[in-house]
């Protein structure tokens, strides 16, 4: 029997903190979204010092993280960084094999759908702008479990092999805050008021995704693990797919000891 065990990449780890991390910013933004609205204090009170120190908080942080897929790094995952040239390893073979355009509308489409339906509860007062924030934030756990666990856009939709060759990977910020882009810019009374936070959150996801999506038109090659070796299952550092896998293994039997415990008791019924 292997008893190898395949170890914990960097990657990974740091996937796992990011989870943590945003696990506790979402359950301390939920604790102050319902002070806010116990003491009915708007959730974007600029002239509040704690609304300034929450909101800036949350928004350098995740800037930080984009502007790490904007350049080469050691720390991000290859899914991200095979958009860059040094990591562009050629195969020899010429032409790309690319995921399916269909898949990836149908991606896109769905993710507007769903957001458009919050937009509207928005725009009908039914819900307010710290539920938006808070659903942006809960998109970036998701977003975590994705990476680790189970991702319903590759199982579901692109059919990709792993994260590591996904189409869309560098789309995530841009879905994580699409909620707050009804936020933008309000109006009341006195006029239209800038939300500075959301405004820098969501240009910044906006332009990570156009120079994905330009370096993917201009360079397909990087893309495809046909034509890139550094995105080939063989020379992949960061096995991220392993959690996915591990947690498959573990539903499976979980389902077979639930099948047999029904059998069992079928049994116990007929006697």
């Amino acid at each position: 029997m292997d008893t190898k065990r395949i170890r914990i990449s960097i990657i990974s780890k740091l996937n796992f903190i990011r989870l943590f991390y945003r696990g506790t910013l979402l359950l301390g933004l939920l604790v102050y979204y319902i002070l806010f609205r116990i003491y009915n204090i708007p959730f974007f009170d600029f002239s509040n010092p704690i609304t300034l120190v929450v909101v800036g908080f949350i928004t350098l942080s995740f800037v930080g993280e984009m502007i790490e897929r904007f350049i080469p790094s050691k720390t991000a995952s290859m899914g991200s960084q095979k958009q860059h040239e040094r990591n562009y390893r050629p195969s020899g073979e010429e032409k790309p094999v690319l995921q399916s355009w269909k898949a990836t509308l149908l991606v896109a489409t769905s993710w507007i759908g769903l957001n458009a339906i919050f937009g509207t509860l928005y725009y009908l007062n039914i819900i307010d702008q710290g539920l938006l924030m808070l659903i942006s934030i809960t998109y970036s756990v998701c977003d975590m479990i994705c990476i680790l666990y189970f991702c319903p856009f590759q199982t579901w939709m692109m059919h990709n092999r792993c994260c590591t060759t996904c189409r869309i990977y560098n789309w995530d910020f841009a879905m994580m805050f699409t909620p707050i882009v009804f936020i933008m810019v309000t109006k009341n009374d006195s006029g239209y008021i800038f939300n500075p936070f959301a405004i820098i959150l969501v240009v910044t996801a906006l332009a990570l995704l156009i120079k994905w999506e330009v370096v993917f038109r201009l360079h397909p090659e990087r893309f495809s693990d046909t034509t890139n070796l550094s995105i080939r299952c063989e020379n992949c550092q960061e096995k991220l797919c392993s959690h996915k896998k591990q947690l498959q293994r573990l539903l499976k039997k979980s389902r077979e000891l639930l099948k047999q415990k029904l059998n069992i008791k079928d049994k116990e019924n007929n006697l």
